[in-house]
């Protein structure tokens, strides 16, 4: 906590009178692209299996969290300790086979008291449907919400019922791509990505994470055939699609 408030107090300096100009100019809204970088740069080092750079970077995220304490402490809102309060009562709430008297005996019923104890704190107060932010990634956002629905059972039986309905959607999409309608190829495509979604769900796989590590490997992948090509001294616009097909397939028997 020494540390904690240490970190506090340069914040409130970098606020002062005599502080840092483009701290004291920031607000709320302004920081939300840093809160948002900064979290994604702590996946990035969670995914490089890097400690050292994941706590650098789980400082950085910290240093927004406190930043946002200190505007929200500058209008008498909070500050960071009733932040540390609220979370700490909330957790200590939710695990009452941990802090309490109450026995579960897998991660499942876990998740299903958790469920209720939201409930019990109001989360669903119209549907139950809230809490999800709005602000995730499609991919994880759907995810979220078909895993919410399933509980109360709006959900397929089997996984090969979610194939049948990707059969529909493609056929619905390929019609809509014959129509040349922007809108309907729009509407159709979110339909299938949806639908693909639900697939993930039913194998146990994260789709955000399933398609993070795709478009790294395709990262991989198109960079061995950028250094293939400038090491015979070629520009990519010079090569056959063929050329560089051989050269996609070279990548993938290497590992790529």
């Amino acid at each position: 906590m020494d540390e904690l408030h240490k970190l506090t107090d340069i914040m409130a300096r970098l606020r002062s009178k005599n502080g840092c100009p483009w701290d004291k100019e920031q607000t709320k809204e302004s920081l939300k692209p840093y809160l948002i970088e900064e979290a994604y740069e702590v996946l990035e080092a969670i995914d490089e299996d890097n400690p050292e750079k994941l706590k650098e970077e789980l400082g950085d995220l910290l240093f927004q969290i406190i930043f946002h304490c200190q505007l929200a402490s500058e209008k008498n809102y909070f500050t960071i300790d009733d932040v540390i309060q609220r979370i700490s009562d909330k957790i200590i709430g939710r695990h009452p086979h941990v802090f309490g008297d109450a026995r579960f005996e897998s991660p499942e019923e876990v998740r299903r008291q958790w469920h209720e104890r939201k409930k019990e704190e109001g989360k669903f107060k119209e549907s139950i449907l809230d809490g999800i932010p709005k602000c995730l990634p499609a991919l994880l956002r759907s995810q979220r919400l078909q895993s919410r629905v399933s509980k109360v059972g709006f959900d397929w039986e089997k996984i090969e019922d979610v194939f049948d309905k990707v059969d529909e959607e493609l056929v619905e999409l390929r019609s809509a791509v014959s129509t040349g309608s922007k809108k309907d190829i729009e509407e159709e495509l979110g339909d299938v990505l949806f639908v693909l979604v639900n697939i993930s769900r039913f194998a146990g796989i994260n789709a955000e994470e399933a398609l993070k590590k795709t478009i790294n490997k395709f990262i991989k992948r198109f960079r061995y055939i950028e250094k293939r090509a400038q090491e015979t001294g070629r520009n990519l616009s010079e090569m056959s699609l063929e050329e560089m097909d051989k050269l996609w397939e070279d990548a993938k028997s290497k590992g790529y």
